[in-house]
């Protein structure tokens, strides 16, 4: 099956992007978070620079709290796009062992996400670095422009933005500033999904309903995905047919009762939602404005 228009109006949108980019880095790096916007965004940059592997690095912040399919699937797919994987954990999540369980959702997303994402930026000295948000995600995401620029410290000034008019775009940087591009902002999840059906995209088997160890709680139906799970009093361990509209660190990251196994049934079932693919991410509601606040702090 062919691409649609819409898609192929998209396809090359974010291409053009990814080329525009490049063009003006002096040394980039894709964010690779190994998510199905991930997998799209590096099957994008396949394409924009094929025969050859795309010019730059794939760069995973890793938490060591994701999902251990999600780990073989990074794997997997930098060994198959021919491109450097660089991982970088913060050393002081290591040290301090910091995880989700003992620290909560903002401390951990701010330690081993914001804070190790900036540690990496300053070790490679990335000036331009791409990552996969799209704005139908979430509020402060629609506001944020497709090159977004941050201060020396990595910070992000909403109200700071530079026009994007007719598509074009001013990346002239000021010393110290380096800049995001989201390639894939003007997608939406149906979008993503129905570009993965007829590119034929790789994406992690999560994504697709089967029979998971899963315990139940009030706001999140939560995935016994190693043995540091913790229960709480009275809670058991079921098994139900599950899957995941999107990935994170598995304890912060609910998954939804599902039957749809393949890519056809995840496209009818998008088709009839009424709900966000991100109401199960517990770091988008820590606080009131969570997500902006984490933004502008640095995080992606």
């Amino acid at each position: 099956m062919g691409v649609s228009p819409h898609l192929k109006r998209l396809e090359a949108e974010s291409i053009h992007i990814i080329r525009e980019a490049v063009a003006e880095a002096q040394n980039p790096a894709m964010l690779y978070s190994v998510g199905k916007d991930s997998g799209v965004m590096l099957h994008l940059a396949r394409k924009a620079f094929y025969p050859a592997p795309p010019p730059f690095p794939l760069l995973h912040v890793d938490t060591r709290w994701k999902f251990q399919e999600m780990y073989l699937f990074r794997d997997y797919m930098a060994a198959e796009s021919g491109m450097d994987l660089l991982v970088h954990i913060n050393p002081e999540a290591i040290e301090k062992d910091i995880n989700p369980f003992d620290h909560g959702s903002a401390l951990h997303t701010d330690i081993t996400k914001t804070e190790g994402l900036k540690q990496a930026l300053d070790k490679y000295k990335f000036d331009v670095v791409f990552g996969g948000a799209r704005r139908d995600e979430e509020k402060s995401r629609a506001k944020e422009r497709v090159f977004s620029f941050r201060t020396a410290t990595h910070r992000w000034d909403p109200k700071n933005q530079r026009p994007e008019l007719w598509n074009l775009y001013n990346t002239k940087k000021n010393p110290g500033e380096s800049i995001r591009v989201f390639p894939l902002s003007n997608w939406t999840e149906l979008d993503i999904w129905q570009y993965i059906y007829q590119e034929d995209i790789p994406v992690v088997p999560l994504y697709f309903s089967e029979p998971r160890p899963v315990v139940v709680r009030d706001d999140m139906i939560m995935m016994v995905d190693d043995d540091r799970c913790r229960l709480l009093p009275g809670e058991d361990i079921q098994m139900k047919p599950v899957r995941f509209r999107t990935l994170g660190c598995y304890p912060l990251t609910g998954a939804v009762e599902s039957q749809a196994d393949s890519l056809d049934d995840i496209l009818l079932e998008l088709i009839n939602a009424r709900t966000s693919e991100r109401q199960g991410r517990k770091i988008d509601t820590d606080s009131a404005g969570s997500m902006e606040k984490k933004k502008q702090e640095g995080y992606f």
